[in-house]
């Protein structure tokens, strides 16, 4: 009886003399994953097993069974139950095959029908077609067998031969032949890399081949190159080491015999010996750390030489000193009037009574009108006019100052005739201001120095100066404070003068620019500066430090400012070509509803003013145009074409309804009226 091993509810035919040899080998069914154990190496009758496969196999009452079947090259096999009983004859073993043949006939046909299958019934009688439908009889013994279900599959190495390098290695662990290292490299060619592109590259530029230095010899090269200014050529064999193995310094190679900043040449100075510090224990006679030099000289007197040359610069200093002592120069003053005095012994400072005006009503005009013509032009100035002012309250003189070095006093009234000329600058004169009773007034002129004036007499009354430009000057409107004045430095200070000492009595220091502009407001207690910094500061009376700094990204610098006759607003002019308006109250925060443009000042500092009853706001700008813009609506009314040049003040008269009068780089006064 051959022995039969049942395995997860499927029978395999184990042993079978005629047909199958020993069990050593399984394969797994690719259906349902289930190992079947067979004899021989994969084979059955000598036929190598390729594949195994499980079909439903159909019982009588409908239930169902797999059965496996192994396919080779010589057809296909399937697991046969064991018999019932009795001995494996060989009536049972055709029978057994017979059943094989046709089970396997139709074992994978899934979409038979039902009638088709009913038609292939087996003899009933014989009970070796149906064995193998027939559960097995318990008693048996069963042996399980060694499983081997890795299946046959051609390894890399048999198909392909040979060690492959990667071409970007740098080591390799093992001594590959020369076919290996210069075998072509696998893949397709890019199409899109250039020559250059596609050649070997271990560095951005290409590919640099690797020099025999090593690290320290390298760094020992290059900080010699950069202490002694040589090196040794590495394109030359150093062991015949000569003149020309060595580039850069070639002289010092040799003087220096080659040698590296890490090898010893040449010797450091010894230290400089002390005098010996005694003892210790005797205080007076220790001198300890404290000891001098052996050689230390305690008088550093110059040698011959050098007391020559510090006798030349000695006297380039006196020199150029002697020629800033003498810059002021001599003031002098011309009359340009034949009496100076009227029949009653009133001089020109006496506001007239008779030009259809009150000149010293307090009260501004209740209506201004927009000037339309030109009715009179003052010339005298040789250069271009940098400022203008009205005598103060009345209006009756003009004050002018030029870059002619001259300031010029003009009647606003009457025949308009140049009264007095003050000559005393050296240099352009920069800005004038008068005291509250117009009886002094100031001029700050490029030659670094603040002179005060008689306005009647033309007399030089004091100057001051602190070796800088100053750049704007103002005296302090206060009545109890007529003795001090400020003005704004090219060296970013204020400075505050008191005219009976002469002195600096204060100094603001905070700006981080020349100071274009000093504005006295809120009842003279403080005033608001401006400066190359694009910033305004106000600052108190007196107190050096600024209580308010305003300084946004998109301001610029601000070189003309204005206080309006109401005294609540500064109209700003700026380098953006906008006139910008400040409160002048409190928190000095910008209005931006108040914005005039339309004109060009750009890189000018052309005055700003208002119209006495705050309708208009005037202004010239850099094509000599002379500007006026409605209050209210900002909006730019009228333009008139006023001189040659840069227009470079606008002053609307505080008395009048409609006369401005503006000065230009052309030289010229004019009034409009």
């Amino acid at each position: 009886m051959p022995s039969i091993t049942p395995l997860q509810n499927h029978w395999l035919l184990a042993s079978v003399p005629p047909l199958i040899d020993a069990v050593i080998h399984a394969k797994s069914c690719t259906a349902c994953h289930r190992i079947q154990v067979f004899k021989s190496p994969g084979q059955i009758h000598g036929r190598t097993v390729s594949d195994i496969k499980c079909t439903p196999a159909r019982r009588g009452g409908g239930a169902e069974q797999s059965r496996h079947f192994f396919f080779s090259e010589k057809g296909f096999f399937a697991d046969v139950p064991p018999p019932a009983s009795g001995d494996f004859t060989t009536s049972n073993m055709s029978a057994a095959i017979t059943s094989l043949a046709s089970y396997g006939s139709d074992s994978d046909s899934e979409n038979e029908s039902e009638s088709s299958t009913s038609t292939e019934k087996v003899d009933p009688v014989d009970s070796d077609a149906t064995a193998h439908l027939k559960p097995l009889q318990p008693g048996h013994t069963m042996s399980l067998a060694v499983l081997n279900s890795a299946p046959e599959v051609a390894v890399k190495e048999a198909v392909e031969t040979g060690i492959h390098l990667d071409p970007s290695l740098k080591e390799v662990a093992f001594n590959p032949t020369y076919e290996t290292m210069f075998a072509p490299e696998f893949g397709p060619m890019n199409p899109y890399k250039s020559q250059q592109m596609a050649a070997p590259r271990n560095m951005l530029s290409g590919y640099a081949e690797p020099a025999h230095v090593n690290d320290f010899m390298f760094e020992q090269q290059r900080r010699t190159f950069s202490s002694y200014g040589y090196a040794l050529d590495p394109s030359v064999d150093t062991h015949e080491a000569s003149s020309c193995s060595y580039i850069g310094a070639v002289d010092e190679a040799e003087k220096n015999k080659g040698l590296t900043v890490f090898e010893s040449g040449q010797k450091k100075p010894e230290k400089r010996k002390k005098i010996k510090g005694g003892d210790a224990g005797e205080i007076d006679n220790f001198l300890g750390p404290w000891a001098k030099y052996i050689d230390e000289k305690d008088v550093a007197k110059p040698s011959e030489e050098e007391q020559k040359e510090l006798d030349e610069i000695i006297a380039k200093r006196q020199k150029k000193g002697r020629n800033e002592e003498e810059a002021p120069g001599e003031e002098k003053t011309i009359l340009h009037v034949k009496d100076m005095y009227d029949y009653q012994g009133r001089s020109y400072l006496h506001v007239p009574q008779d030009v259809g005006v009150n000149l010293r009503s307090a009260d501004a005009p209740d209506k201004c009108y927009l000037p339309k013509k030109q009715i009179h032009v003052w010339s005298g100035h040789t250069k271009g006019v940098s400022a203008i002012r009205l005598y103060p309250s009345s209006g009756h003189l003009l004050l002018s100052c030029s870059m002619d070095c001259k300031i010029k006093l003009w009647e606003v009234y009457g025949e308009r005739r140049c009264l007095r000329t003050f000559i005393g600058h050296s240099k352009a004169v920069r800005d004038i201001c008068f005291n509250n009773s117009g009886t002094q007034f100031l001029s700050a002129a490029y030659d670094r120095y603040l002179k005060l004036w008689d306005s009647e007499t033309g007399q030089c009354i004091s100057r001051f100066t602190n070796r800088k430009v100053p750049y704007c000057v103002k005296f302090n409107p206060d009545e109890e404070k007529q003795n001090l004045f400020v003005a704004g430095m090219s060296d970013k200070k204020i400075v505050q003068w008191d005219i009976r000492t002469g002195e600096v009595v204060q100094e603001y220091d905070r700006h981080l620019g020349a100071v274009n502009t000093i504005t006295f407001v809120d009842e003279n207690r403080r005033f608001v500066s401006t400066s190359d910094d694009k910033s305004l500061r106000v600052w108190e009376w007196d107190i050096p430090v600024d209580f308010k700094y305003i300084a946004e990204p998109s301001m610029h610098s601000m070189p003309a400012v204005t206080l309006s006759p109401n005294g609540k607003w500064l109209a700003c002019q700026s380098m953006d070509n906008q006139i910008l308006i400040f409160g002048a109250q409190n928190r000095f925060r910008l209005n931006k509803k108040k914005i005039f443009k339309g004109h060009m000042v750009a890189g000018y500092a052309c005055q700003v003013d208002f119209s006495p009853d705050m309708s208009y706001v005037v202004s010239g700008d850099a094509d000599g145009k002379l500007n006026i813009w409605d209050w209210k609506t900002t909006k730019l009314y009228h333009r008139i074409k006023a001189h040659d040049k840069v227009c470079i003040s606008a002053l609307w008269h505080p008395h009048e309804t409609s006369k401005v009068i503006t000065c230009g780089w052309d030289g010229q006064i004019k009034l409009w009226d």
